[in-house]
Protein backbone atom coordinates (compact mmCIF):
# COMPACT_ATOMS: atom_id res chain seq x y z
CA UNK A 1 0.00 0.00 0.00
CA UNK A 2 1.46 3.38 -0.91
CA UNK A 3 0.25 5.03 2.32
CA UNK A 4 2.54 4.49 5.31
CA UNK A 5 1.26 4.98 8.86
CA UNK A 6 3.62 6.56 11.40
CA UNK A 7 1.52 6.29 14.55
CA UNK A 8 4.35 4.37 16.25
CA UNK A 9 6.70 7.31 15.65
CA UNK A 10 4.28 9.76 17.30
CA UNK A 11 3.65 7.34 20.17
CA UNK A 12 7.39 7.20 20.85
CA UNK A 13 7.72 10.98 20.65
CA UNK A 14 4.85 11.43 23.10
CA UNK A 15 6.02 8.53 25.31
CA UNK A 16 2.52 7.08 25.12
CA UNK A 17 1.42 3.45 24.98
CA UNK A 18 -0.93 1.96 22.40
CA UNK A 19 -3.41 1.24 25.19
CA UNK A 20 -3.38 4.81 26.43
CA UNK A 21 -3.85 6.21 22.92
CA UNK A 22 -6.67 3.76 22.19
CA UNK A 23 -8.44 4.85 25.37
CA UNK A 24 -8.03 8.55 24.56
CA UNK A 25 -9.28 8.05 21.00
CA UNK A 26 -12.11 5.70 21.94
CA UNK A 27 -11.14 2.67 19.86
CA UNK A 28 -9.95 -0.78 20.87
CA UNK A 29 -6.22 -1.44 21.16
CA UNK A 30 -6.68 -4.19 18.54
CA UNK A 31 -8.19 -1.75 16.02
CA UNK A 32 -5.47 0.78 16.75
CA UNK A 33 -2.86 -1.95 16.15
CA UNK A 34 -4.45 -2.72 12.76
CA UNK A 35 -4.16 0.95 11.82
CA UNK A 36 -0.68 1.35 13.32
CA UNK A 37 0.68 -1.68 11.47
CA UNK A 38 -0.62 -0.49 8.11
CA UNK A 39 -3.21 -3.26 7.72
CA UNK A 40 -6.24 -0.92 7.70
CA UNK A 41 -7.92 -0.27 4.35
CA UNK A 42 -9.53 2.98 5.54
CA UNK A 43 -9.68 5.38 8.45
CA UNK A 44 -12.56 7.68 9.31
CA UNK A 45 -11.81 11.37 9.46
CA UNK A 46 -13.32 11.45 12.97
CA UNK A 47 -10.80 8.80 14.08
CA UNK A 48 -7.95 10.64 12.36
CA UNK A 49 -9.01 13.88 14.08
CA UNK A 50 -9.16 12.12 17.46
CA UNK A 51 -5.69 10.65 16.89
CA UNK A 52 -4.33 14.09 16.01
CA UNK A 53 -5.95 15.64 19.09
CA UNK A 54 -4.62 12.93 21.43
CA UNK A 55 -1.12 13.07 19.93
CA UNK A 56 -1.13 16.86 19.38
CA UNK A 57 -0.08 16.51 15.78
CA UNK A 58 -1.23 16.99 12.19
CA UNK A 59 -2.58 14.24 9.88
CA UNK A 60 0.64 14.47 7.87
CA UNK A 61 2.56 13.44 10.99
CA UNK A 62 0.63 10.16 11.00
CA UNK A 63 0.22 9.37 7.29
CA UNK A 64 2.59 9.66 4.36
CA UNK A 65 2.63 8.55 0.75
CA UNK A 66 5.45 6.27 -0.40
CA UNK A 67 6.00 6.33 -4.15
CA UNK A 68 6.76 3.10 -5.94
CA UNK A 69 4.43 0.84 -3.99
CA UNK A 70 1.72 -0.79 -6.07
CA UNK A 71 -1.67 0.66 -5.24
CA UNK A 72 -4.50 -1.76 -4.54
CA UNK A 73 -7.84 -1.11 -6.19
CA UNK A 74 -10.18 0.87 -3.97
CA UNK A 75 -13.68 -0.61 -3.93
CA UNK A 76 -15.21 2.71 -2.91
CA UNK A 77 -13.61 4.52 -5.83
CA UNK A 78 -14.62 1.72 -8.18
CA UNK A 79 -18.22 2.22 -7.03
CA UNK A 80 -17.96 5.98 -7.63
CA UNK A 81 -16.51 5.38 -11.08
CA UNK A 82 -19.41 3.06 -11.89
CA UNK A 83 -21.92 5.72 -10.86
CA UNK A 84 -20.08 8.55 -12.62
CA UNK A 85 -19.33 6.23 -15.55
Amino acid sequence: MPIAVDIDVMLARRKMSVGELAERVGITPANLAVLKNGRAKAVRFATLAALCEALECQPGDLLRWEPGNAAEPDDALDAVDAVDG
